[in-house]
């Protein structure tokens, strides 16, 4: 296109600038054709298999100096979470056919729906589309229940490592031993183990951290009721201000369990049918 804007809008410069670009195509069966163009023969076919859903998983690269260099507290920094997930919410905005999006900690996945035909279901096009700073991978899901227990394991983390990593600077920042210390002190120890640390020595009840800390964070598309007011026109030619309500898509977050059945009840529309 480049090439033939350059020809239509004329002028000699331009002109003498793409006439030498010509003479590396042919014409066959009026189509321009490179005799480079068997390098595309080189690339290799990453379309994800069809009636699976994609899942696009990206986590954090070298964010450890990020966090440095932004003075993020530890073990968790509310602006960095609330980064990530404004960023995601994001992603879901743009890319539509994303039907539920789950993040902890440095890392986010995005789901695509099982018939999504987005970039031709090509891999290297979706992950590249969701990633930026973030080291990203494709996974594909064929079942319901398979995309679930992967969220569940996802959540499952984070809920393991939040454990650990309160338990870990709280040693570090209110018990006042180094990093090599509290690592060693947790070093075999259970989940059981780590609550009774915090209760027992700094009167800390885990069970009361945010959820956002112990659940991580989901974003799921919602219907929303929106009411605007508009100025409308009377056959008089009067205008009267008239308030109207509408429903909308929204991208909505829950810090809620989704590895119980309770969530996916109460959002069967996430889901596409096994039998499809």
């Amino acid at each position: 296109m480049l090439f033939g804007k350059a020809c239509i809008f004329g002028g000699r410069a331009r002109y003498c600038v793409v006439k030498p670009l010509a003479c590396l195509f042919t014409t066959s069966s009026n189509m321009a054709k490179s005799k480079f163009e068997y390098v595309r023969n080189f690339e290799t076919d990453d379309t994800c298999l069809r009636n699976c859903y994609i899942v696009v998983r990206l986590d954090g690269r070298n964010f450890h100096k990020f966090t440095e260099q932004h003075k993020f507290a530890k073990p968790n920094d509310n602006r960095a979470l609330g980064l990530m997930s404004r960023s995601a919410r994001s992603v879901m905005e743009e890319l539509e056919d994303i039907v539920i999006a789950y993040g902890q900690s440095d890392e986010f996945s995005f789901v695509f729906k099982r018939t999504s035909t987005w970039f031709k279901r090509r891999a290297s096009k979706l992950m590249t589309h969701v990633a930026s700073h973030f080291d990203g991978r494709v996974v594909l899901y064929p079942s319901n229940r398979n995309l679930k227990d992967y969220l569940s394991w996802r959540q499952a983390d984070c809920h393991v490592n939040n454990l650990y990593n309160t338990v870990f600077w709280t040693l570090v920042q209110k018990g006042g031993l180094t990093t090599a210390q509290a690592e060693e002190r947790l070093k075999g120890t259970l989940a059981a183990d780590k609550n009774e640390i915090l209760f027992s020595e700094f009167n800390i009840n885990y069970n009361t951290e945010p959820a956002v800390l112990k659940k991580g964070t989901t974003l799921i598309w919602e219907k929303r009721d929106e009411t605007v007011t508009k100025c409308m026109k009377l056959p008089n030619a009067e205008e009267k201000e008239m308030t109207v309500t509408r429903s909308r898509r929204r991208v909505q977050a829950h810090h809620c369990d989704v590895i119980g059945e309770q969530f996916w009840e109460e959002h069967p529309d996430i889901l596409e049918d096994d039998n499809c």
